[in-house]
């Protein structure tokens, strides 16, 4: 045991000599940090409690990267089965030579050889076109971070809902993010007049103190357009610059706005030179509290608003006043850290060369037009970023273990529990794959009828079928949800497209959902669910974006719920399929129409020349007289287009790619007992395209073909288990086909 004890000093003191670097981290959604989460040793101004909590190791003099070299890891690794051994010792080398064997994670800690640097970064964000740009600053940040982080977001109910959903899915290792609700602070800004186009939401930075946690000494708070060309932890380090007395960080302005000379009788709020920009602030919390920083901004505010009136710049105008009475408070940041790219700006003056840049600053209302002679550098930089795959900053912190979540655990566990020899390995592993989801991608406005019959129209689609919005929106007027699978690129290319358009430009009540690509196969049912979980109706029409919905659905569809009781009963209504293989078509304006264009031949009922049997069941003999609803019965493969309440089971995610994802969400919805009833006056027309890939794949591939009818049994199989005896009659049904 001695020999033992004194290899693991012996090793102890190699890292040490070797590395000065942090050797643990933390993880999405996860509190435990373990050691002092925003103070260094090296910080000017500690409390007892936190000098308490670090070593008196060397340390490198700047930021502490949570990255070891192979070298180190490899000790590391010794060093936690060292420990496996002297384990009943643990309290007397744990707390000498701190190696302690986490419980959690299973990892070895090695706590004192220097502390894991967390960096808090906070952001106020309103709204939908705020979060697009939260995520462009969040993608510029990780790909160059190498240490945890902790995003702190104030955020209206939208940004709170798009950005909390897409956190969550994203999953990134070592990255924490928390929420405060921005409702609960306007009271204490409202009643400041902002001539700004942000808004109130551009004067919440001030209430920062109050607004996030007591505990927390030190942030650095961004605005939304900022992007950032080097790691964070070197804006981090600039606090230990701060002298005892300073408070904010911030970089000068670099326009002409607060020398007042601008225009005749331009009079700004009052500032120390040039004023400072407040894209980017370094916050010392602790010492802000401390000299009664929320009375002191109240003050000033009030002192200038009673010959100013209303602010200009929100916030910048109070900070600079605040500053301009206090100057000793202030630690003013090389230019560097907040290029301010607005048009007759000194931005050029920050650098010699385009690399020494460090953050940059689209604070000019025309954003990427401003002019600027590196302009299409700094573009082609955010451009970078803004298309850049997201899946890519998953990546795990070299020296920083995480401790795991929840939900990463169960997704681990599950993926060990799948054969990688299995056939169908891909298949099943798509099934569990978490994509990374961003709800809402455009602006989305809907007024809930005061009847409860509203019917949203659920959808998913692709790149190559974008084309079809335009014409369903021209078709639809209620609510709709659509789930777009793209990649981060593509995305982009929509957006675009979208705010090209006039027709959805004026559409507010249309939700668009981007689910991000990731794997070989199409999750067409998780895609689906996503979609369909985000309808804000009681009752949603479960279609496809290549069908165009008959004129007047809409509102026969809201009617039909009432008439048929869908409130009360459970009832799947049936709007009957049709196509049409021409590029052009004179699209039937009534029932009459549609049968006289079927009956020469322009029209077909869908899939008649090659699956038949998956509308056969409709009854279109029956459906050319019928004046009332009338039910149907389920058969095997039938997957008719229907009308839900919103409740319904999801779509079976095990179906990826092509084949059976509809037919086995309307076995289930039969399993449950829904009355399937066909629409006598409701039709639906599908419009010609090239085939999808995944229909191409199962129509050459046999082992496509084959893991298709494993999961078709594999279902099967689950339906008994969950319904019991009344799902025999599936198992039978397919037998005989």
């Amino acid at each position: 045991m001695e020999e033992e004890n004194r290899q693991i000093r012996l090793q102890l003191n190699q890292l040490q000599g070797t590395a000065g670097q942090p050797a643990d981290g933390g993880n999405y959604g996860n509190a435990a940090w373990g050691a002092s989460a925003d103070t260094g040793p090296d910080d000017v101004e500690n409390t007892a409690e936190e000098r308490a909590n670090h070593t008196e190791c060397p340390r490198s003099p700047t930021i502490l990267k949570c990255e070891v070299s192979q070298n180190q890891k490899c000790i590391l690794a010794q060093l936690c089965v060292l420990a496996v051994f002297v384990w009943l010792h643990c309290l007397v080398i744990g707390f000498k030579f701190g190696i302690v064997k986490s419980a959690v994670s299973g990892v070895c800690l090695v706590c004192p050889l220097s502390s894991v640097q967390l960096i808090h970064v906070a952001c106020v964000c309103a709204g939908h076109n705020a979060s697009r740009d939260v995520v462009t600053l969040v993608k510029s940040i990780l790909f160059h971070r190498r240490n945890p982080l902790h995003f702190h977001f104030i955020t209206d109910a939208v940004a709170n809902q798009i950005l909390s959903s897409l956190f969550q899915s994203w999953m990134v290792p070592s990255v924490q993010v928390s929420f405060y609700d921005a409702d609960e602070l306007k009271s204490e800004v409202s009643w400041i007049p902002n001539k700004h186009y942000s808004g109130i939401y551009g004067l919440m930075k001030l209430t920062l103190t109050k607004a996030l946690p007591s505990d927390l000494t030190k942030v650095i708070v961004l605005d939304t357009d900022i992007t950032f060309a080097t790691d964070i932890a070197e804006l981090w380090a600039i606090f230990r610059k701060f002298t005892d007395k300073q408070v904010i960080g911030l970089v000068e302005n670099q326009s002409d706005w607060y020398l007042g000379n601008l225009w005749k009788n331009h009079k700004p709020w009052p500032a120390l030179g040039r004023g400072f920009n407040t894209g980017v602030i370094l916050l010392y919390l602790e010492r802000l509290r401390r000299i009664g920083w929320e009375q002191m901004w109240r003050l000033t505010a009030e002192r200038e608003l009673m010959s100013m009136l209303s602010t200009s710049l929100a916030d910048q105008d109070i900070f600079n006043a605040f500053i301009k009475q206090n100057p000793v408070l202030v630690h003013q940041l090389p230019c560097f850290w907040n290029v301010q790219l607005s048009d007759h700006t000194r931005s050029e003056q920050c650098y010699t060369e385009v690399s020494d840049l460090k953050v940059i600053h689209w604070n000019s209302p025309k954003k990427l037009r401003v002019k600027n002679k590196h302009v299409e550098f700094f573009r082609n930089l955010y451009l970078t970023f803004l298309e850049y795959d997201g899946n890519l900053l998953r990546r795990e912190l070299f020296g920083c273990p995480s401790v795991i979540s929840p939900g990463i655990e169960i997704l681990q566990g599950a993926l060990e529990e799948l054969d990688e020899d299995d056939q169908c390995y891909d298949f099943r592993r798509e099934r569990i794959t978490v994509h990374r989801v961003h709800l809402y991608f455009l602006q989305y406005e809907y007024t809930p009828a005061g009847d409860d019959t509203d019917v949203t129209l659920v959808a998913q689609l692709s790149m190559d079928r974008l084309q079809m919005l335009e014409a369903i929106c021209k078709h639809w007027e209620g609510p709709i949800s659509l789930a777009l699978y793209m990649s981060d690129a593509e995305a982009q290319q929509f957006l675009r497209y979208a705010q090209a358009s006039e027709v959805l430009k004026n559409r507010k009540n249309v939700g668009y959902h981007i689910v991000y690509k990731e794997g070989q196969f199409y999750p067409v049912n998780l895609v689906r669910n996503v979609a369909l979980r985000n309808a804000n109706t009681p009752y949603v029409f479960l279609a496809d974006v290549d069908f165009l919905p008959m004129y007047g659905l809409y509102d026969y569809l809201r009617k039909s719920v009432v008439q048929l009781d869908m409130a009360h009963t459970k009832k799947a209504l049936v709007v009957p399929a049709f196509e049409t293989l021409r590029y052009r078509l004179s699209f039937p304006k009534s029932k009459a129409e549609l049968l006289s264009m079927l009956d020469m031949g322009t029209l077909y009922t869908f899939r008649y020349h090659v699956w038949t049997k998956g509308h056969a069941p409709t009854n279109y003999a029956k459906w050319r007289t019928a004046t009332t609803p009338y039910k149907v019965e389920w058969e095997a493969d039938f997957e008719p287009y229907v009308v839900v309440k919103r409740d319904c089971p999801e779509y079976d995610q095990r179906f990826v790619g092509f084949g059976w994802n509809k037919v086995s969400h309307i076995m289930e919805l039969d399993a449950q007992e829904y009355d399937l009833m066909v629409l006598p006056n409701a039709f639906m027309i599908h419009m010609p395209h090239a085939p999808s890939f995944d229909i191409s794949k199962f129509r050459s591939s046999p082992g496509y073909r084959y893991c298709l009818q494993t999961l078709k049994e594999e279902f099967h199989q689950d339906l008994s288990r969950k319904y019991g005896a009344a799902a025999l009659k599936y198992l039978t049904a397919q037998r005989n086909i």
